[in-house]
């Protein structure tokens, strides 16, 4: 059974950590238009995964092949350059030409950059951490972007990419938020929002609990948000982070951001140690509660979705991994969503 809190802030966020302005879905949908590989992701049942979780329905949104980068990430960055090319016009092939986009990535966001990058005829560099493994590197070139090693850390590897920035006049496109730091990220976050608003038109009513993996909280932010606009508070929301990594869970229980410590996870793009704080400030007020997920129950949840033909990481399966684990208060009649965020490619 996983560790679960509940979130005091429900309702009402955090106190000094104020949301965002609204997202405009529409304009989301019409800028994703303008990416060729732009469709529909699938959203299916597992009645095999339901009866090991000993829960009455088990609904997937299966992303593992979004825009045929792998992973829910496609829709940000690109989403965040399709707009900026929208804006300045003219051939949106050129629209974004002599601009570099610069970031770290601990995985699949790095790739949504350089794939933006691409489409709209800009340059996109990425930092990555001597713990990302060579074949992501790999993936990143083949898209066209320049991959440079910083860093221990993902943490360390953000720190470079942003003086990398300051230094050479790049744009920096994070997935993560802070003081001084939030309009291209919350474009980045809107973009996940398709997500949601794919999944309310392939429901016909919603379910009795949602769980939502996080790293710096940006997926579940934004998932969370949407569906509370259009479902309302009937669906019982629950983030699910790594127990080395619980930078959301440690934030709502103290009050405030925290910064945690620990090894690094199996899981390894909900590895950060730090909350996006634009994601912080949305959770505090959408997420009914909060749990952590240990390494060797993420792996066993990653075995057991191989099983079910359904094969992803253990960041990727982590929201099913946590339901098998068992989760108080989740019971027999429960109608749970998860996410499966990225294929095993991603690994």
């Amino acid at each position: 059974m996983t560790q679960v809190i509940d979130n005091p802030f429900r309702g009402k966020g955090m106190p000094d950590l104020p949301r965002a302005k609204g997202a405009d879905t529409r304009a989301v949908a019409a800028l994703l238009a303008l990416c060729p590989a732009h469709r529909i992701t699938p959203l299916v049942d597992s009645p095999d995964l339901a009866a090991q979780a000993q829960v009455a329905r088990l609904t997937l949104k299966d992303e593992r092949g979004r825009m045929g980068l792998g992973s829910f990430k496609a829709l940000g960055a690109a989403h965040a350059i399709a707009r900026e090319a929208a804006k300045a016009g003219g051939d949106l092939s050129k629209a974004l030409s002599g601009r570099t986009y610069v970031t770290a990535s601990a995985g699949n966001h790095g790739l949504s950059v350089a794939a933006g990058a691409r489409v709209f005829g800009a340059a996109a560099v990425v930092y990555l951490s001597e713990a990302v493994p060579q074949a992501f590197a790999d993936r990143l070139a083949a898209r066209g972007a320049r991959v440079v090693r910083a860093g221990s850390d993902y943490e360390q590897s953000m720190e470079a990419a942003a003086r990398a920035a300051e230094e050479n006049g790049w744009t920096l496109l994070s997935d993560s938020s802070w003081p001084g730091y939030t309009e291209l990220p919350f474009h980045v976050m809107e973009g996940y929002r398709q997500m949601a608003v794919e999944i309310a038109s392939q429901m016909q009513e919603p379910p009795s609990h949602v769980l939502l993996q996080a790293g710096v909280g940006g997926l579940a932010a934004a998932i969370a948000a949407e569906l509370r606009e259009t479902w309302g508070s009937a669906p019982q929301m629950i983030v699910v982070e790594p127990d080395v990594a619980p930078a959301l869970y440690e934030s709502i229980r103290s009050g405030r951001p925290v910064t945690t410590t620990g090894p690094a996870s199996c899981m390894g793009r909900l590895d950060c140690k730090t909350p996006s704080l634009l994601a912080l400030a949305d959770l505090a007020c959408d997420a009914d509660r909060f749990t952590i997920l240990s390494e060797d129950e993420a792996k066993a949840g990653t075995d057991a979705l191989a099983a079910a033909g359904l094969e992803t990481t253990p960041s990727g399966g982590a929201g099913v991994a946590a339901l098998l684990a068992g989760i108080d208060g989740v019971g027999r009649d429960a109608h749970v969503l998860c996410i499966i965020s990225e294929g095993p490619a991603n690994g």
